[in-house]
């Protein structure tokens, strides 16, 4: 087994200020220790991450660490303690290279804890933490990111699947989470019509993307420029065009339950996932228009009462928000943590259907 290699660290995350509050809109642990957030209000600095309520933009200034906000008069948060994840940032980032550096190999916890120096327990919470994942998603993360490089590359699929650590080419598409076969990824979705819009809302931009059977993906932004920046993505050779006329008719329907005006969005859709993810989404769906429910209930609904948090990260796979209503899934406590498009969202999302639900019975 090799021993990690300090002189090949992680790279830096190099983000623009409107990155960085759109990961601050998001939660974004990755972000984690890269940047801080001051409040100039408060006089509070914080983690991109931090649970506490969503400053304005306006009383918002970033940092690069938590010396320079404390010597801008600002102190450290006590819900999300970022000089903690600060003095922690070198040890989960050793750990992030060494896992990138054994993709062919299958790591334990108490392996990659001696490389932090960090008892499996801390090393477990302190990765999640920083990280938002495990460090076995973020392996599995890694591996698909390295198939997705090599098929982009031209590779064959067999050797490409081999090259990122896959063992078998059996489950491989439903592992990766490609939204596609390995082959047409290869291809770029090369054959494939993708139309598009952008509009307003009463939760800011909302960006659609739909083939001809249905949507395949809805995010929410602040700007129009943050949301096209990632428009084509794993599309690269697809045929992608802006088509307000085409989508118009659906994408009113959109509007119109943001505007609280139609509780319904039953709309056709055109989206891949694994036969669990499936599962929850569908559980999603059923959940009635002004009601919410744990991540632990939808996991009993779909008889596995033990994958709770798989429940969450399925949640956060959906490609279709809105009309698979993540939103409507909370934690135990019922606090409205982890959503895609911003906690703020997610509020204002539930507040309004609970508002229509109550006007209507």
């Amino acid at each position: 087994m090799k021993t990690p290699n300090p002189k090949n660290p992680t790279p830096k995350i190099e983000a623009t200020d409107e990155k960085k509050w759109q990961a601050i809109l998001n939660r974004d642990a990755r972000m984690d220790g890269l940047f801080f957030t001051g409040v100039l209000t408060t006089k509070i600095y914080c983690r991109p991450s931090c649970p506490a309520k969503t400053p304005l933009r306006k009383n918002v200034k970033f940092f690069d660490s938590p010396i320079e906000a404390e010597r801008a008069g600002l102190r450290a948060c006590k819900r999300c303690h970022p000089k903690e994840a600060n003095g922690q940032a070198k040890e989960i980032q050793n750990v992030c290279a060494y896992i990138e550096s054994h993709l062919d190999d299958t790591l334990t916890l108490e392996e990659l804890s001696r490389v932090a120096h960090l008892s499996p327990y801390h090393l477990q919470r302190t990765f999640k933490r920083t990280m938002g994942i495990s460090p076995k998603q973020y392996a599995n993360a890694c591996r698909v990111e390295k198939l997705k490089s090599q098929l982009k590359s031209g590779d064959k699929v067999t050797e490409a699947t081999f090259n990122a650590g896959y063992k078998s080419m059996s489950r491989v598409y439903e592992k990766t989470k490609l939204g596609m076969t390995p082959t047409i990824y290869r291809r770029g979705g090369d054959g494939m019509t993708i139309r598009y819009t952008v509009v307003g809302s009463s939760l800011g931009k909302v960006l659609v993307e739909a083939t001809e059977v249905g949507f395949c993906f809805i995010s929410l932004g602040e700007s129009e420029s943050f949301l096209l920046s990632a428009l084509r993505g794993d599309y690269y050779a697809a045929q992608i065009a802006r088509d307000d006329d085409h989508l118009k008719k659906w994408v009113s329907v959109v509007i119109k339950y943001l505007d609280g005006e139609h509780p319904s969005l039953n709309l056709p859709l055109d989206i891949r996932g694994t036969t669990f993810q499936r599962r929850v989404w569908n559980a999603l769906q059923k959940i009635p228009y002004g009601k919410v429910k744990t991540y632990g209930e939808i996991a009993k609904a779909i008889g596995m009462p033990k994958a709770a948090r798989a429940v969450g990260h399925a949640c956060g796979s959906n490609p279709v928000s809105l009309v698979i209503p993540c939103h409507r899934a909370v934690r135990s406590s019922g606090s409205l943590t982890g959503y895609r498009w911003g906690v703020d969202r997610k509020k204002k999302l539930l507040k309004l259907e609970k508002a229509l639900d109550e006007s209507t019975t």
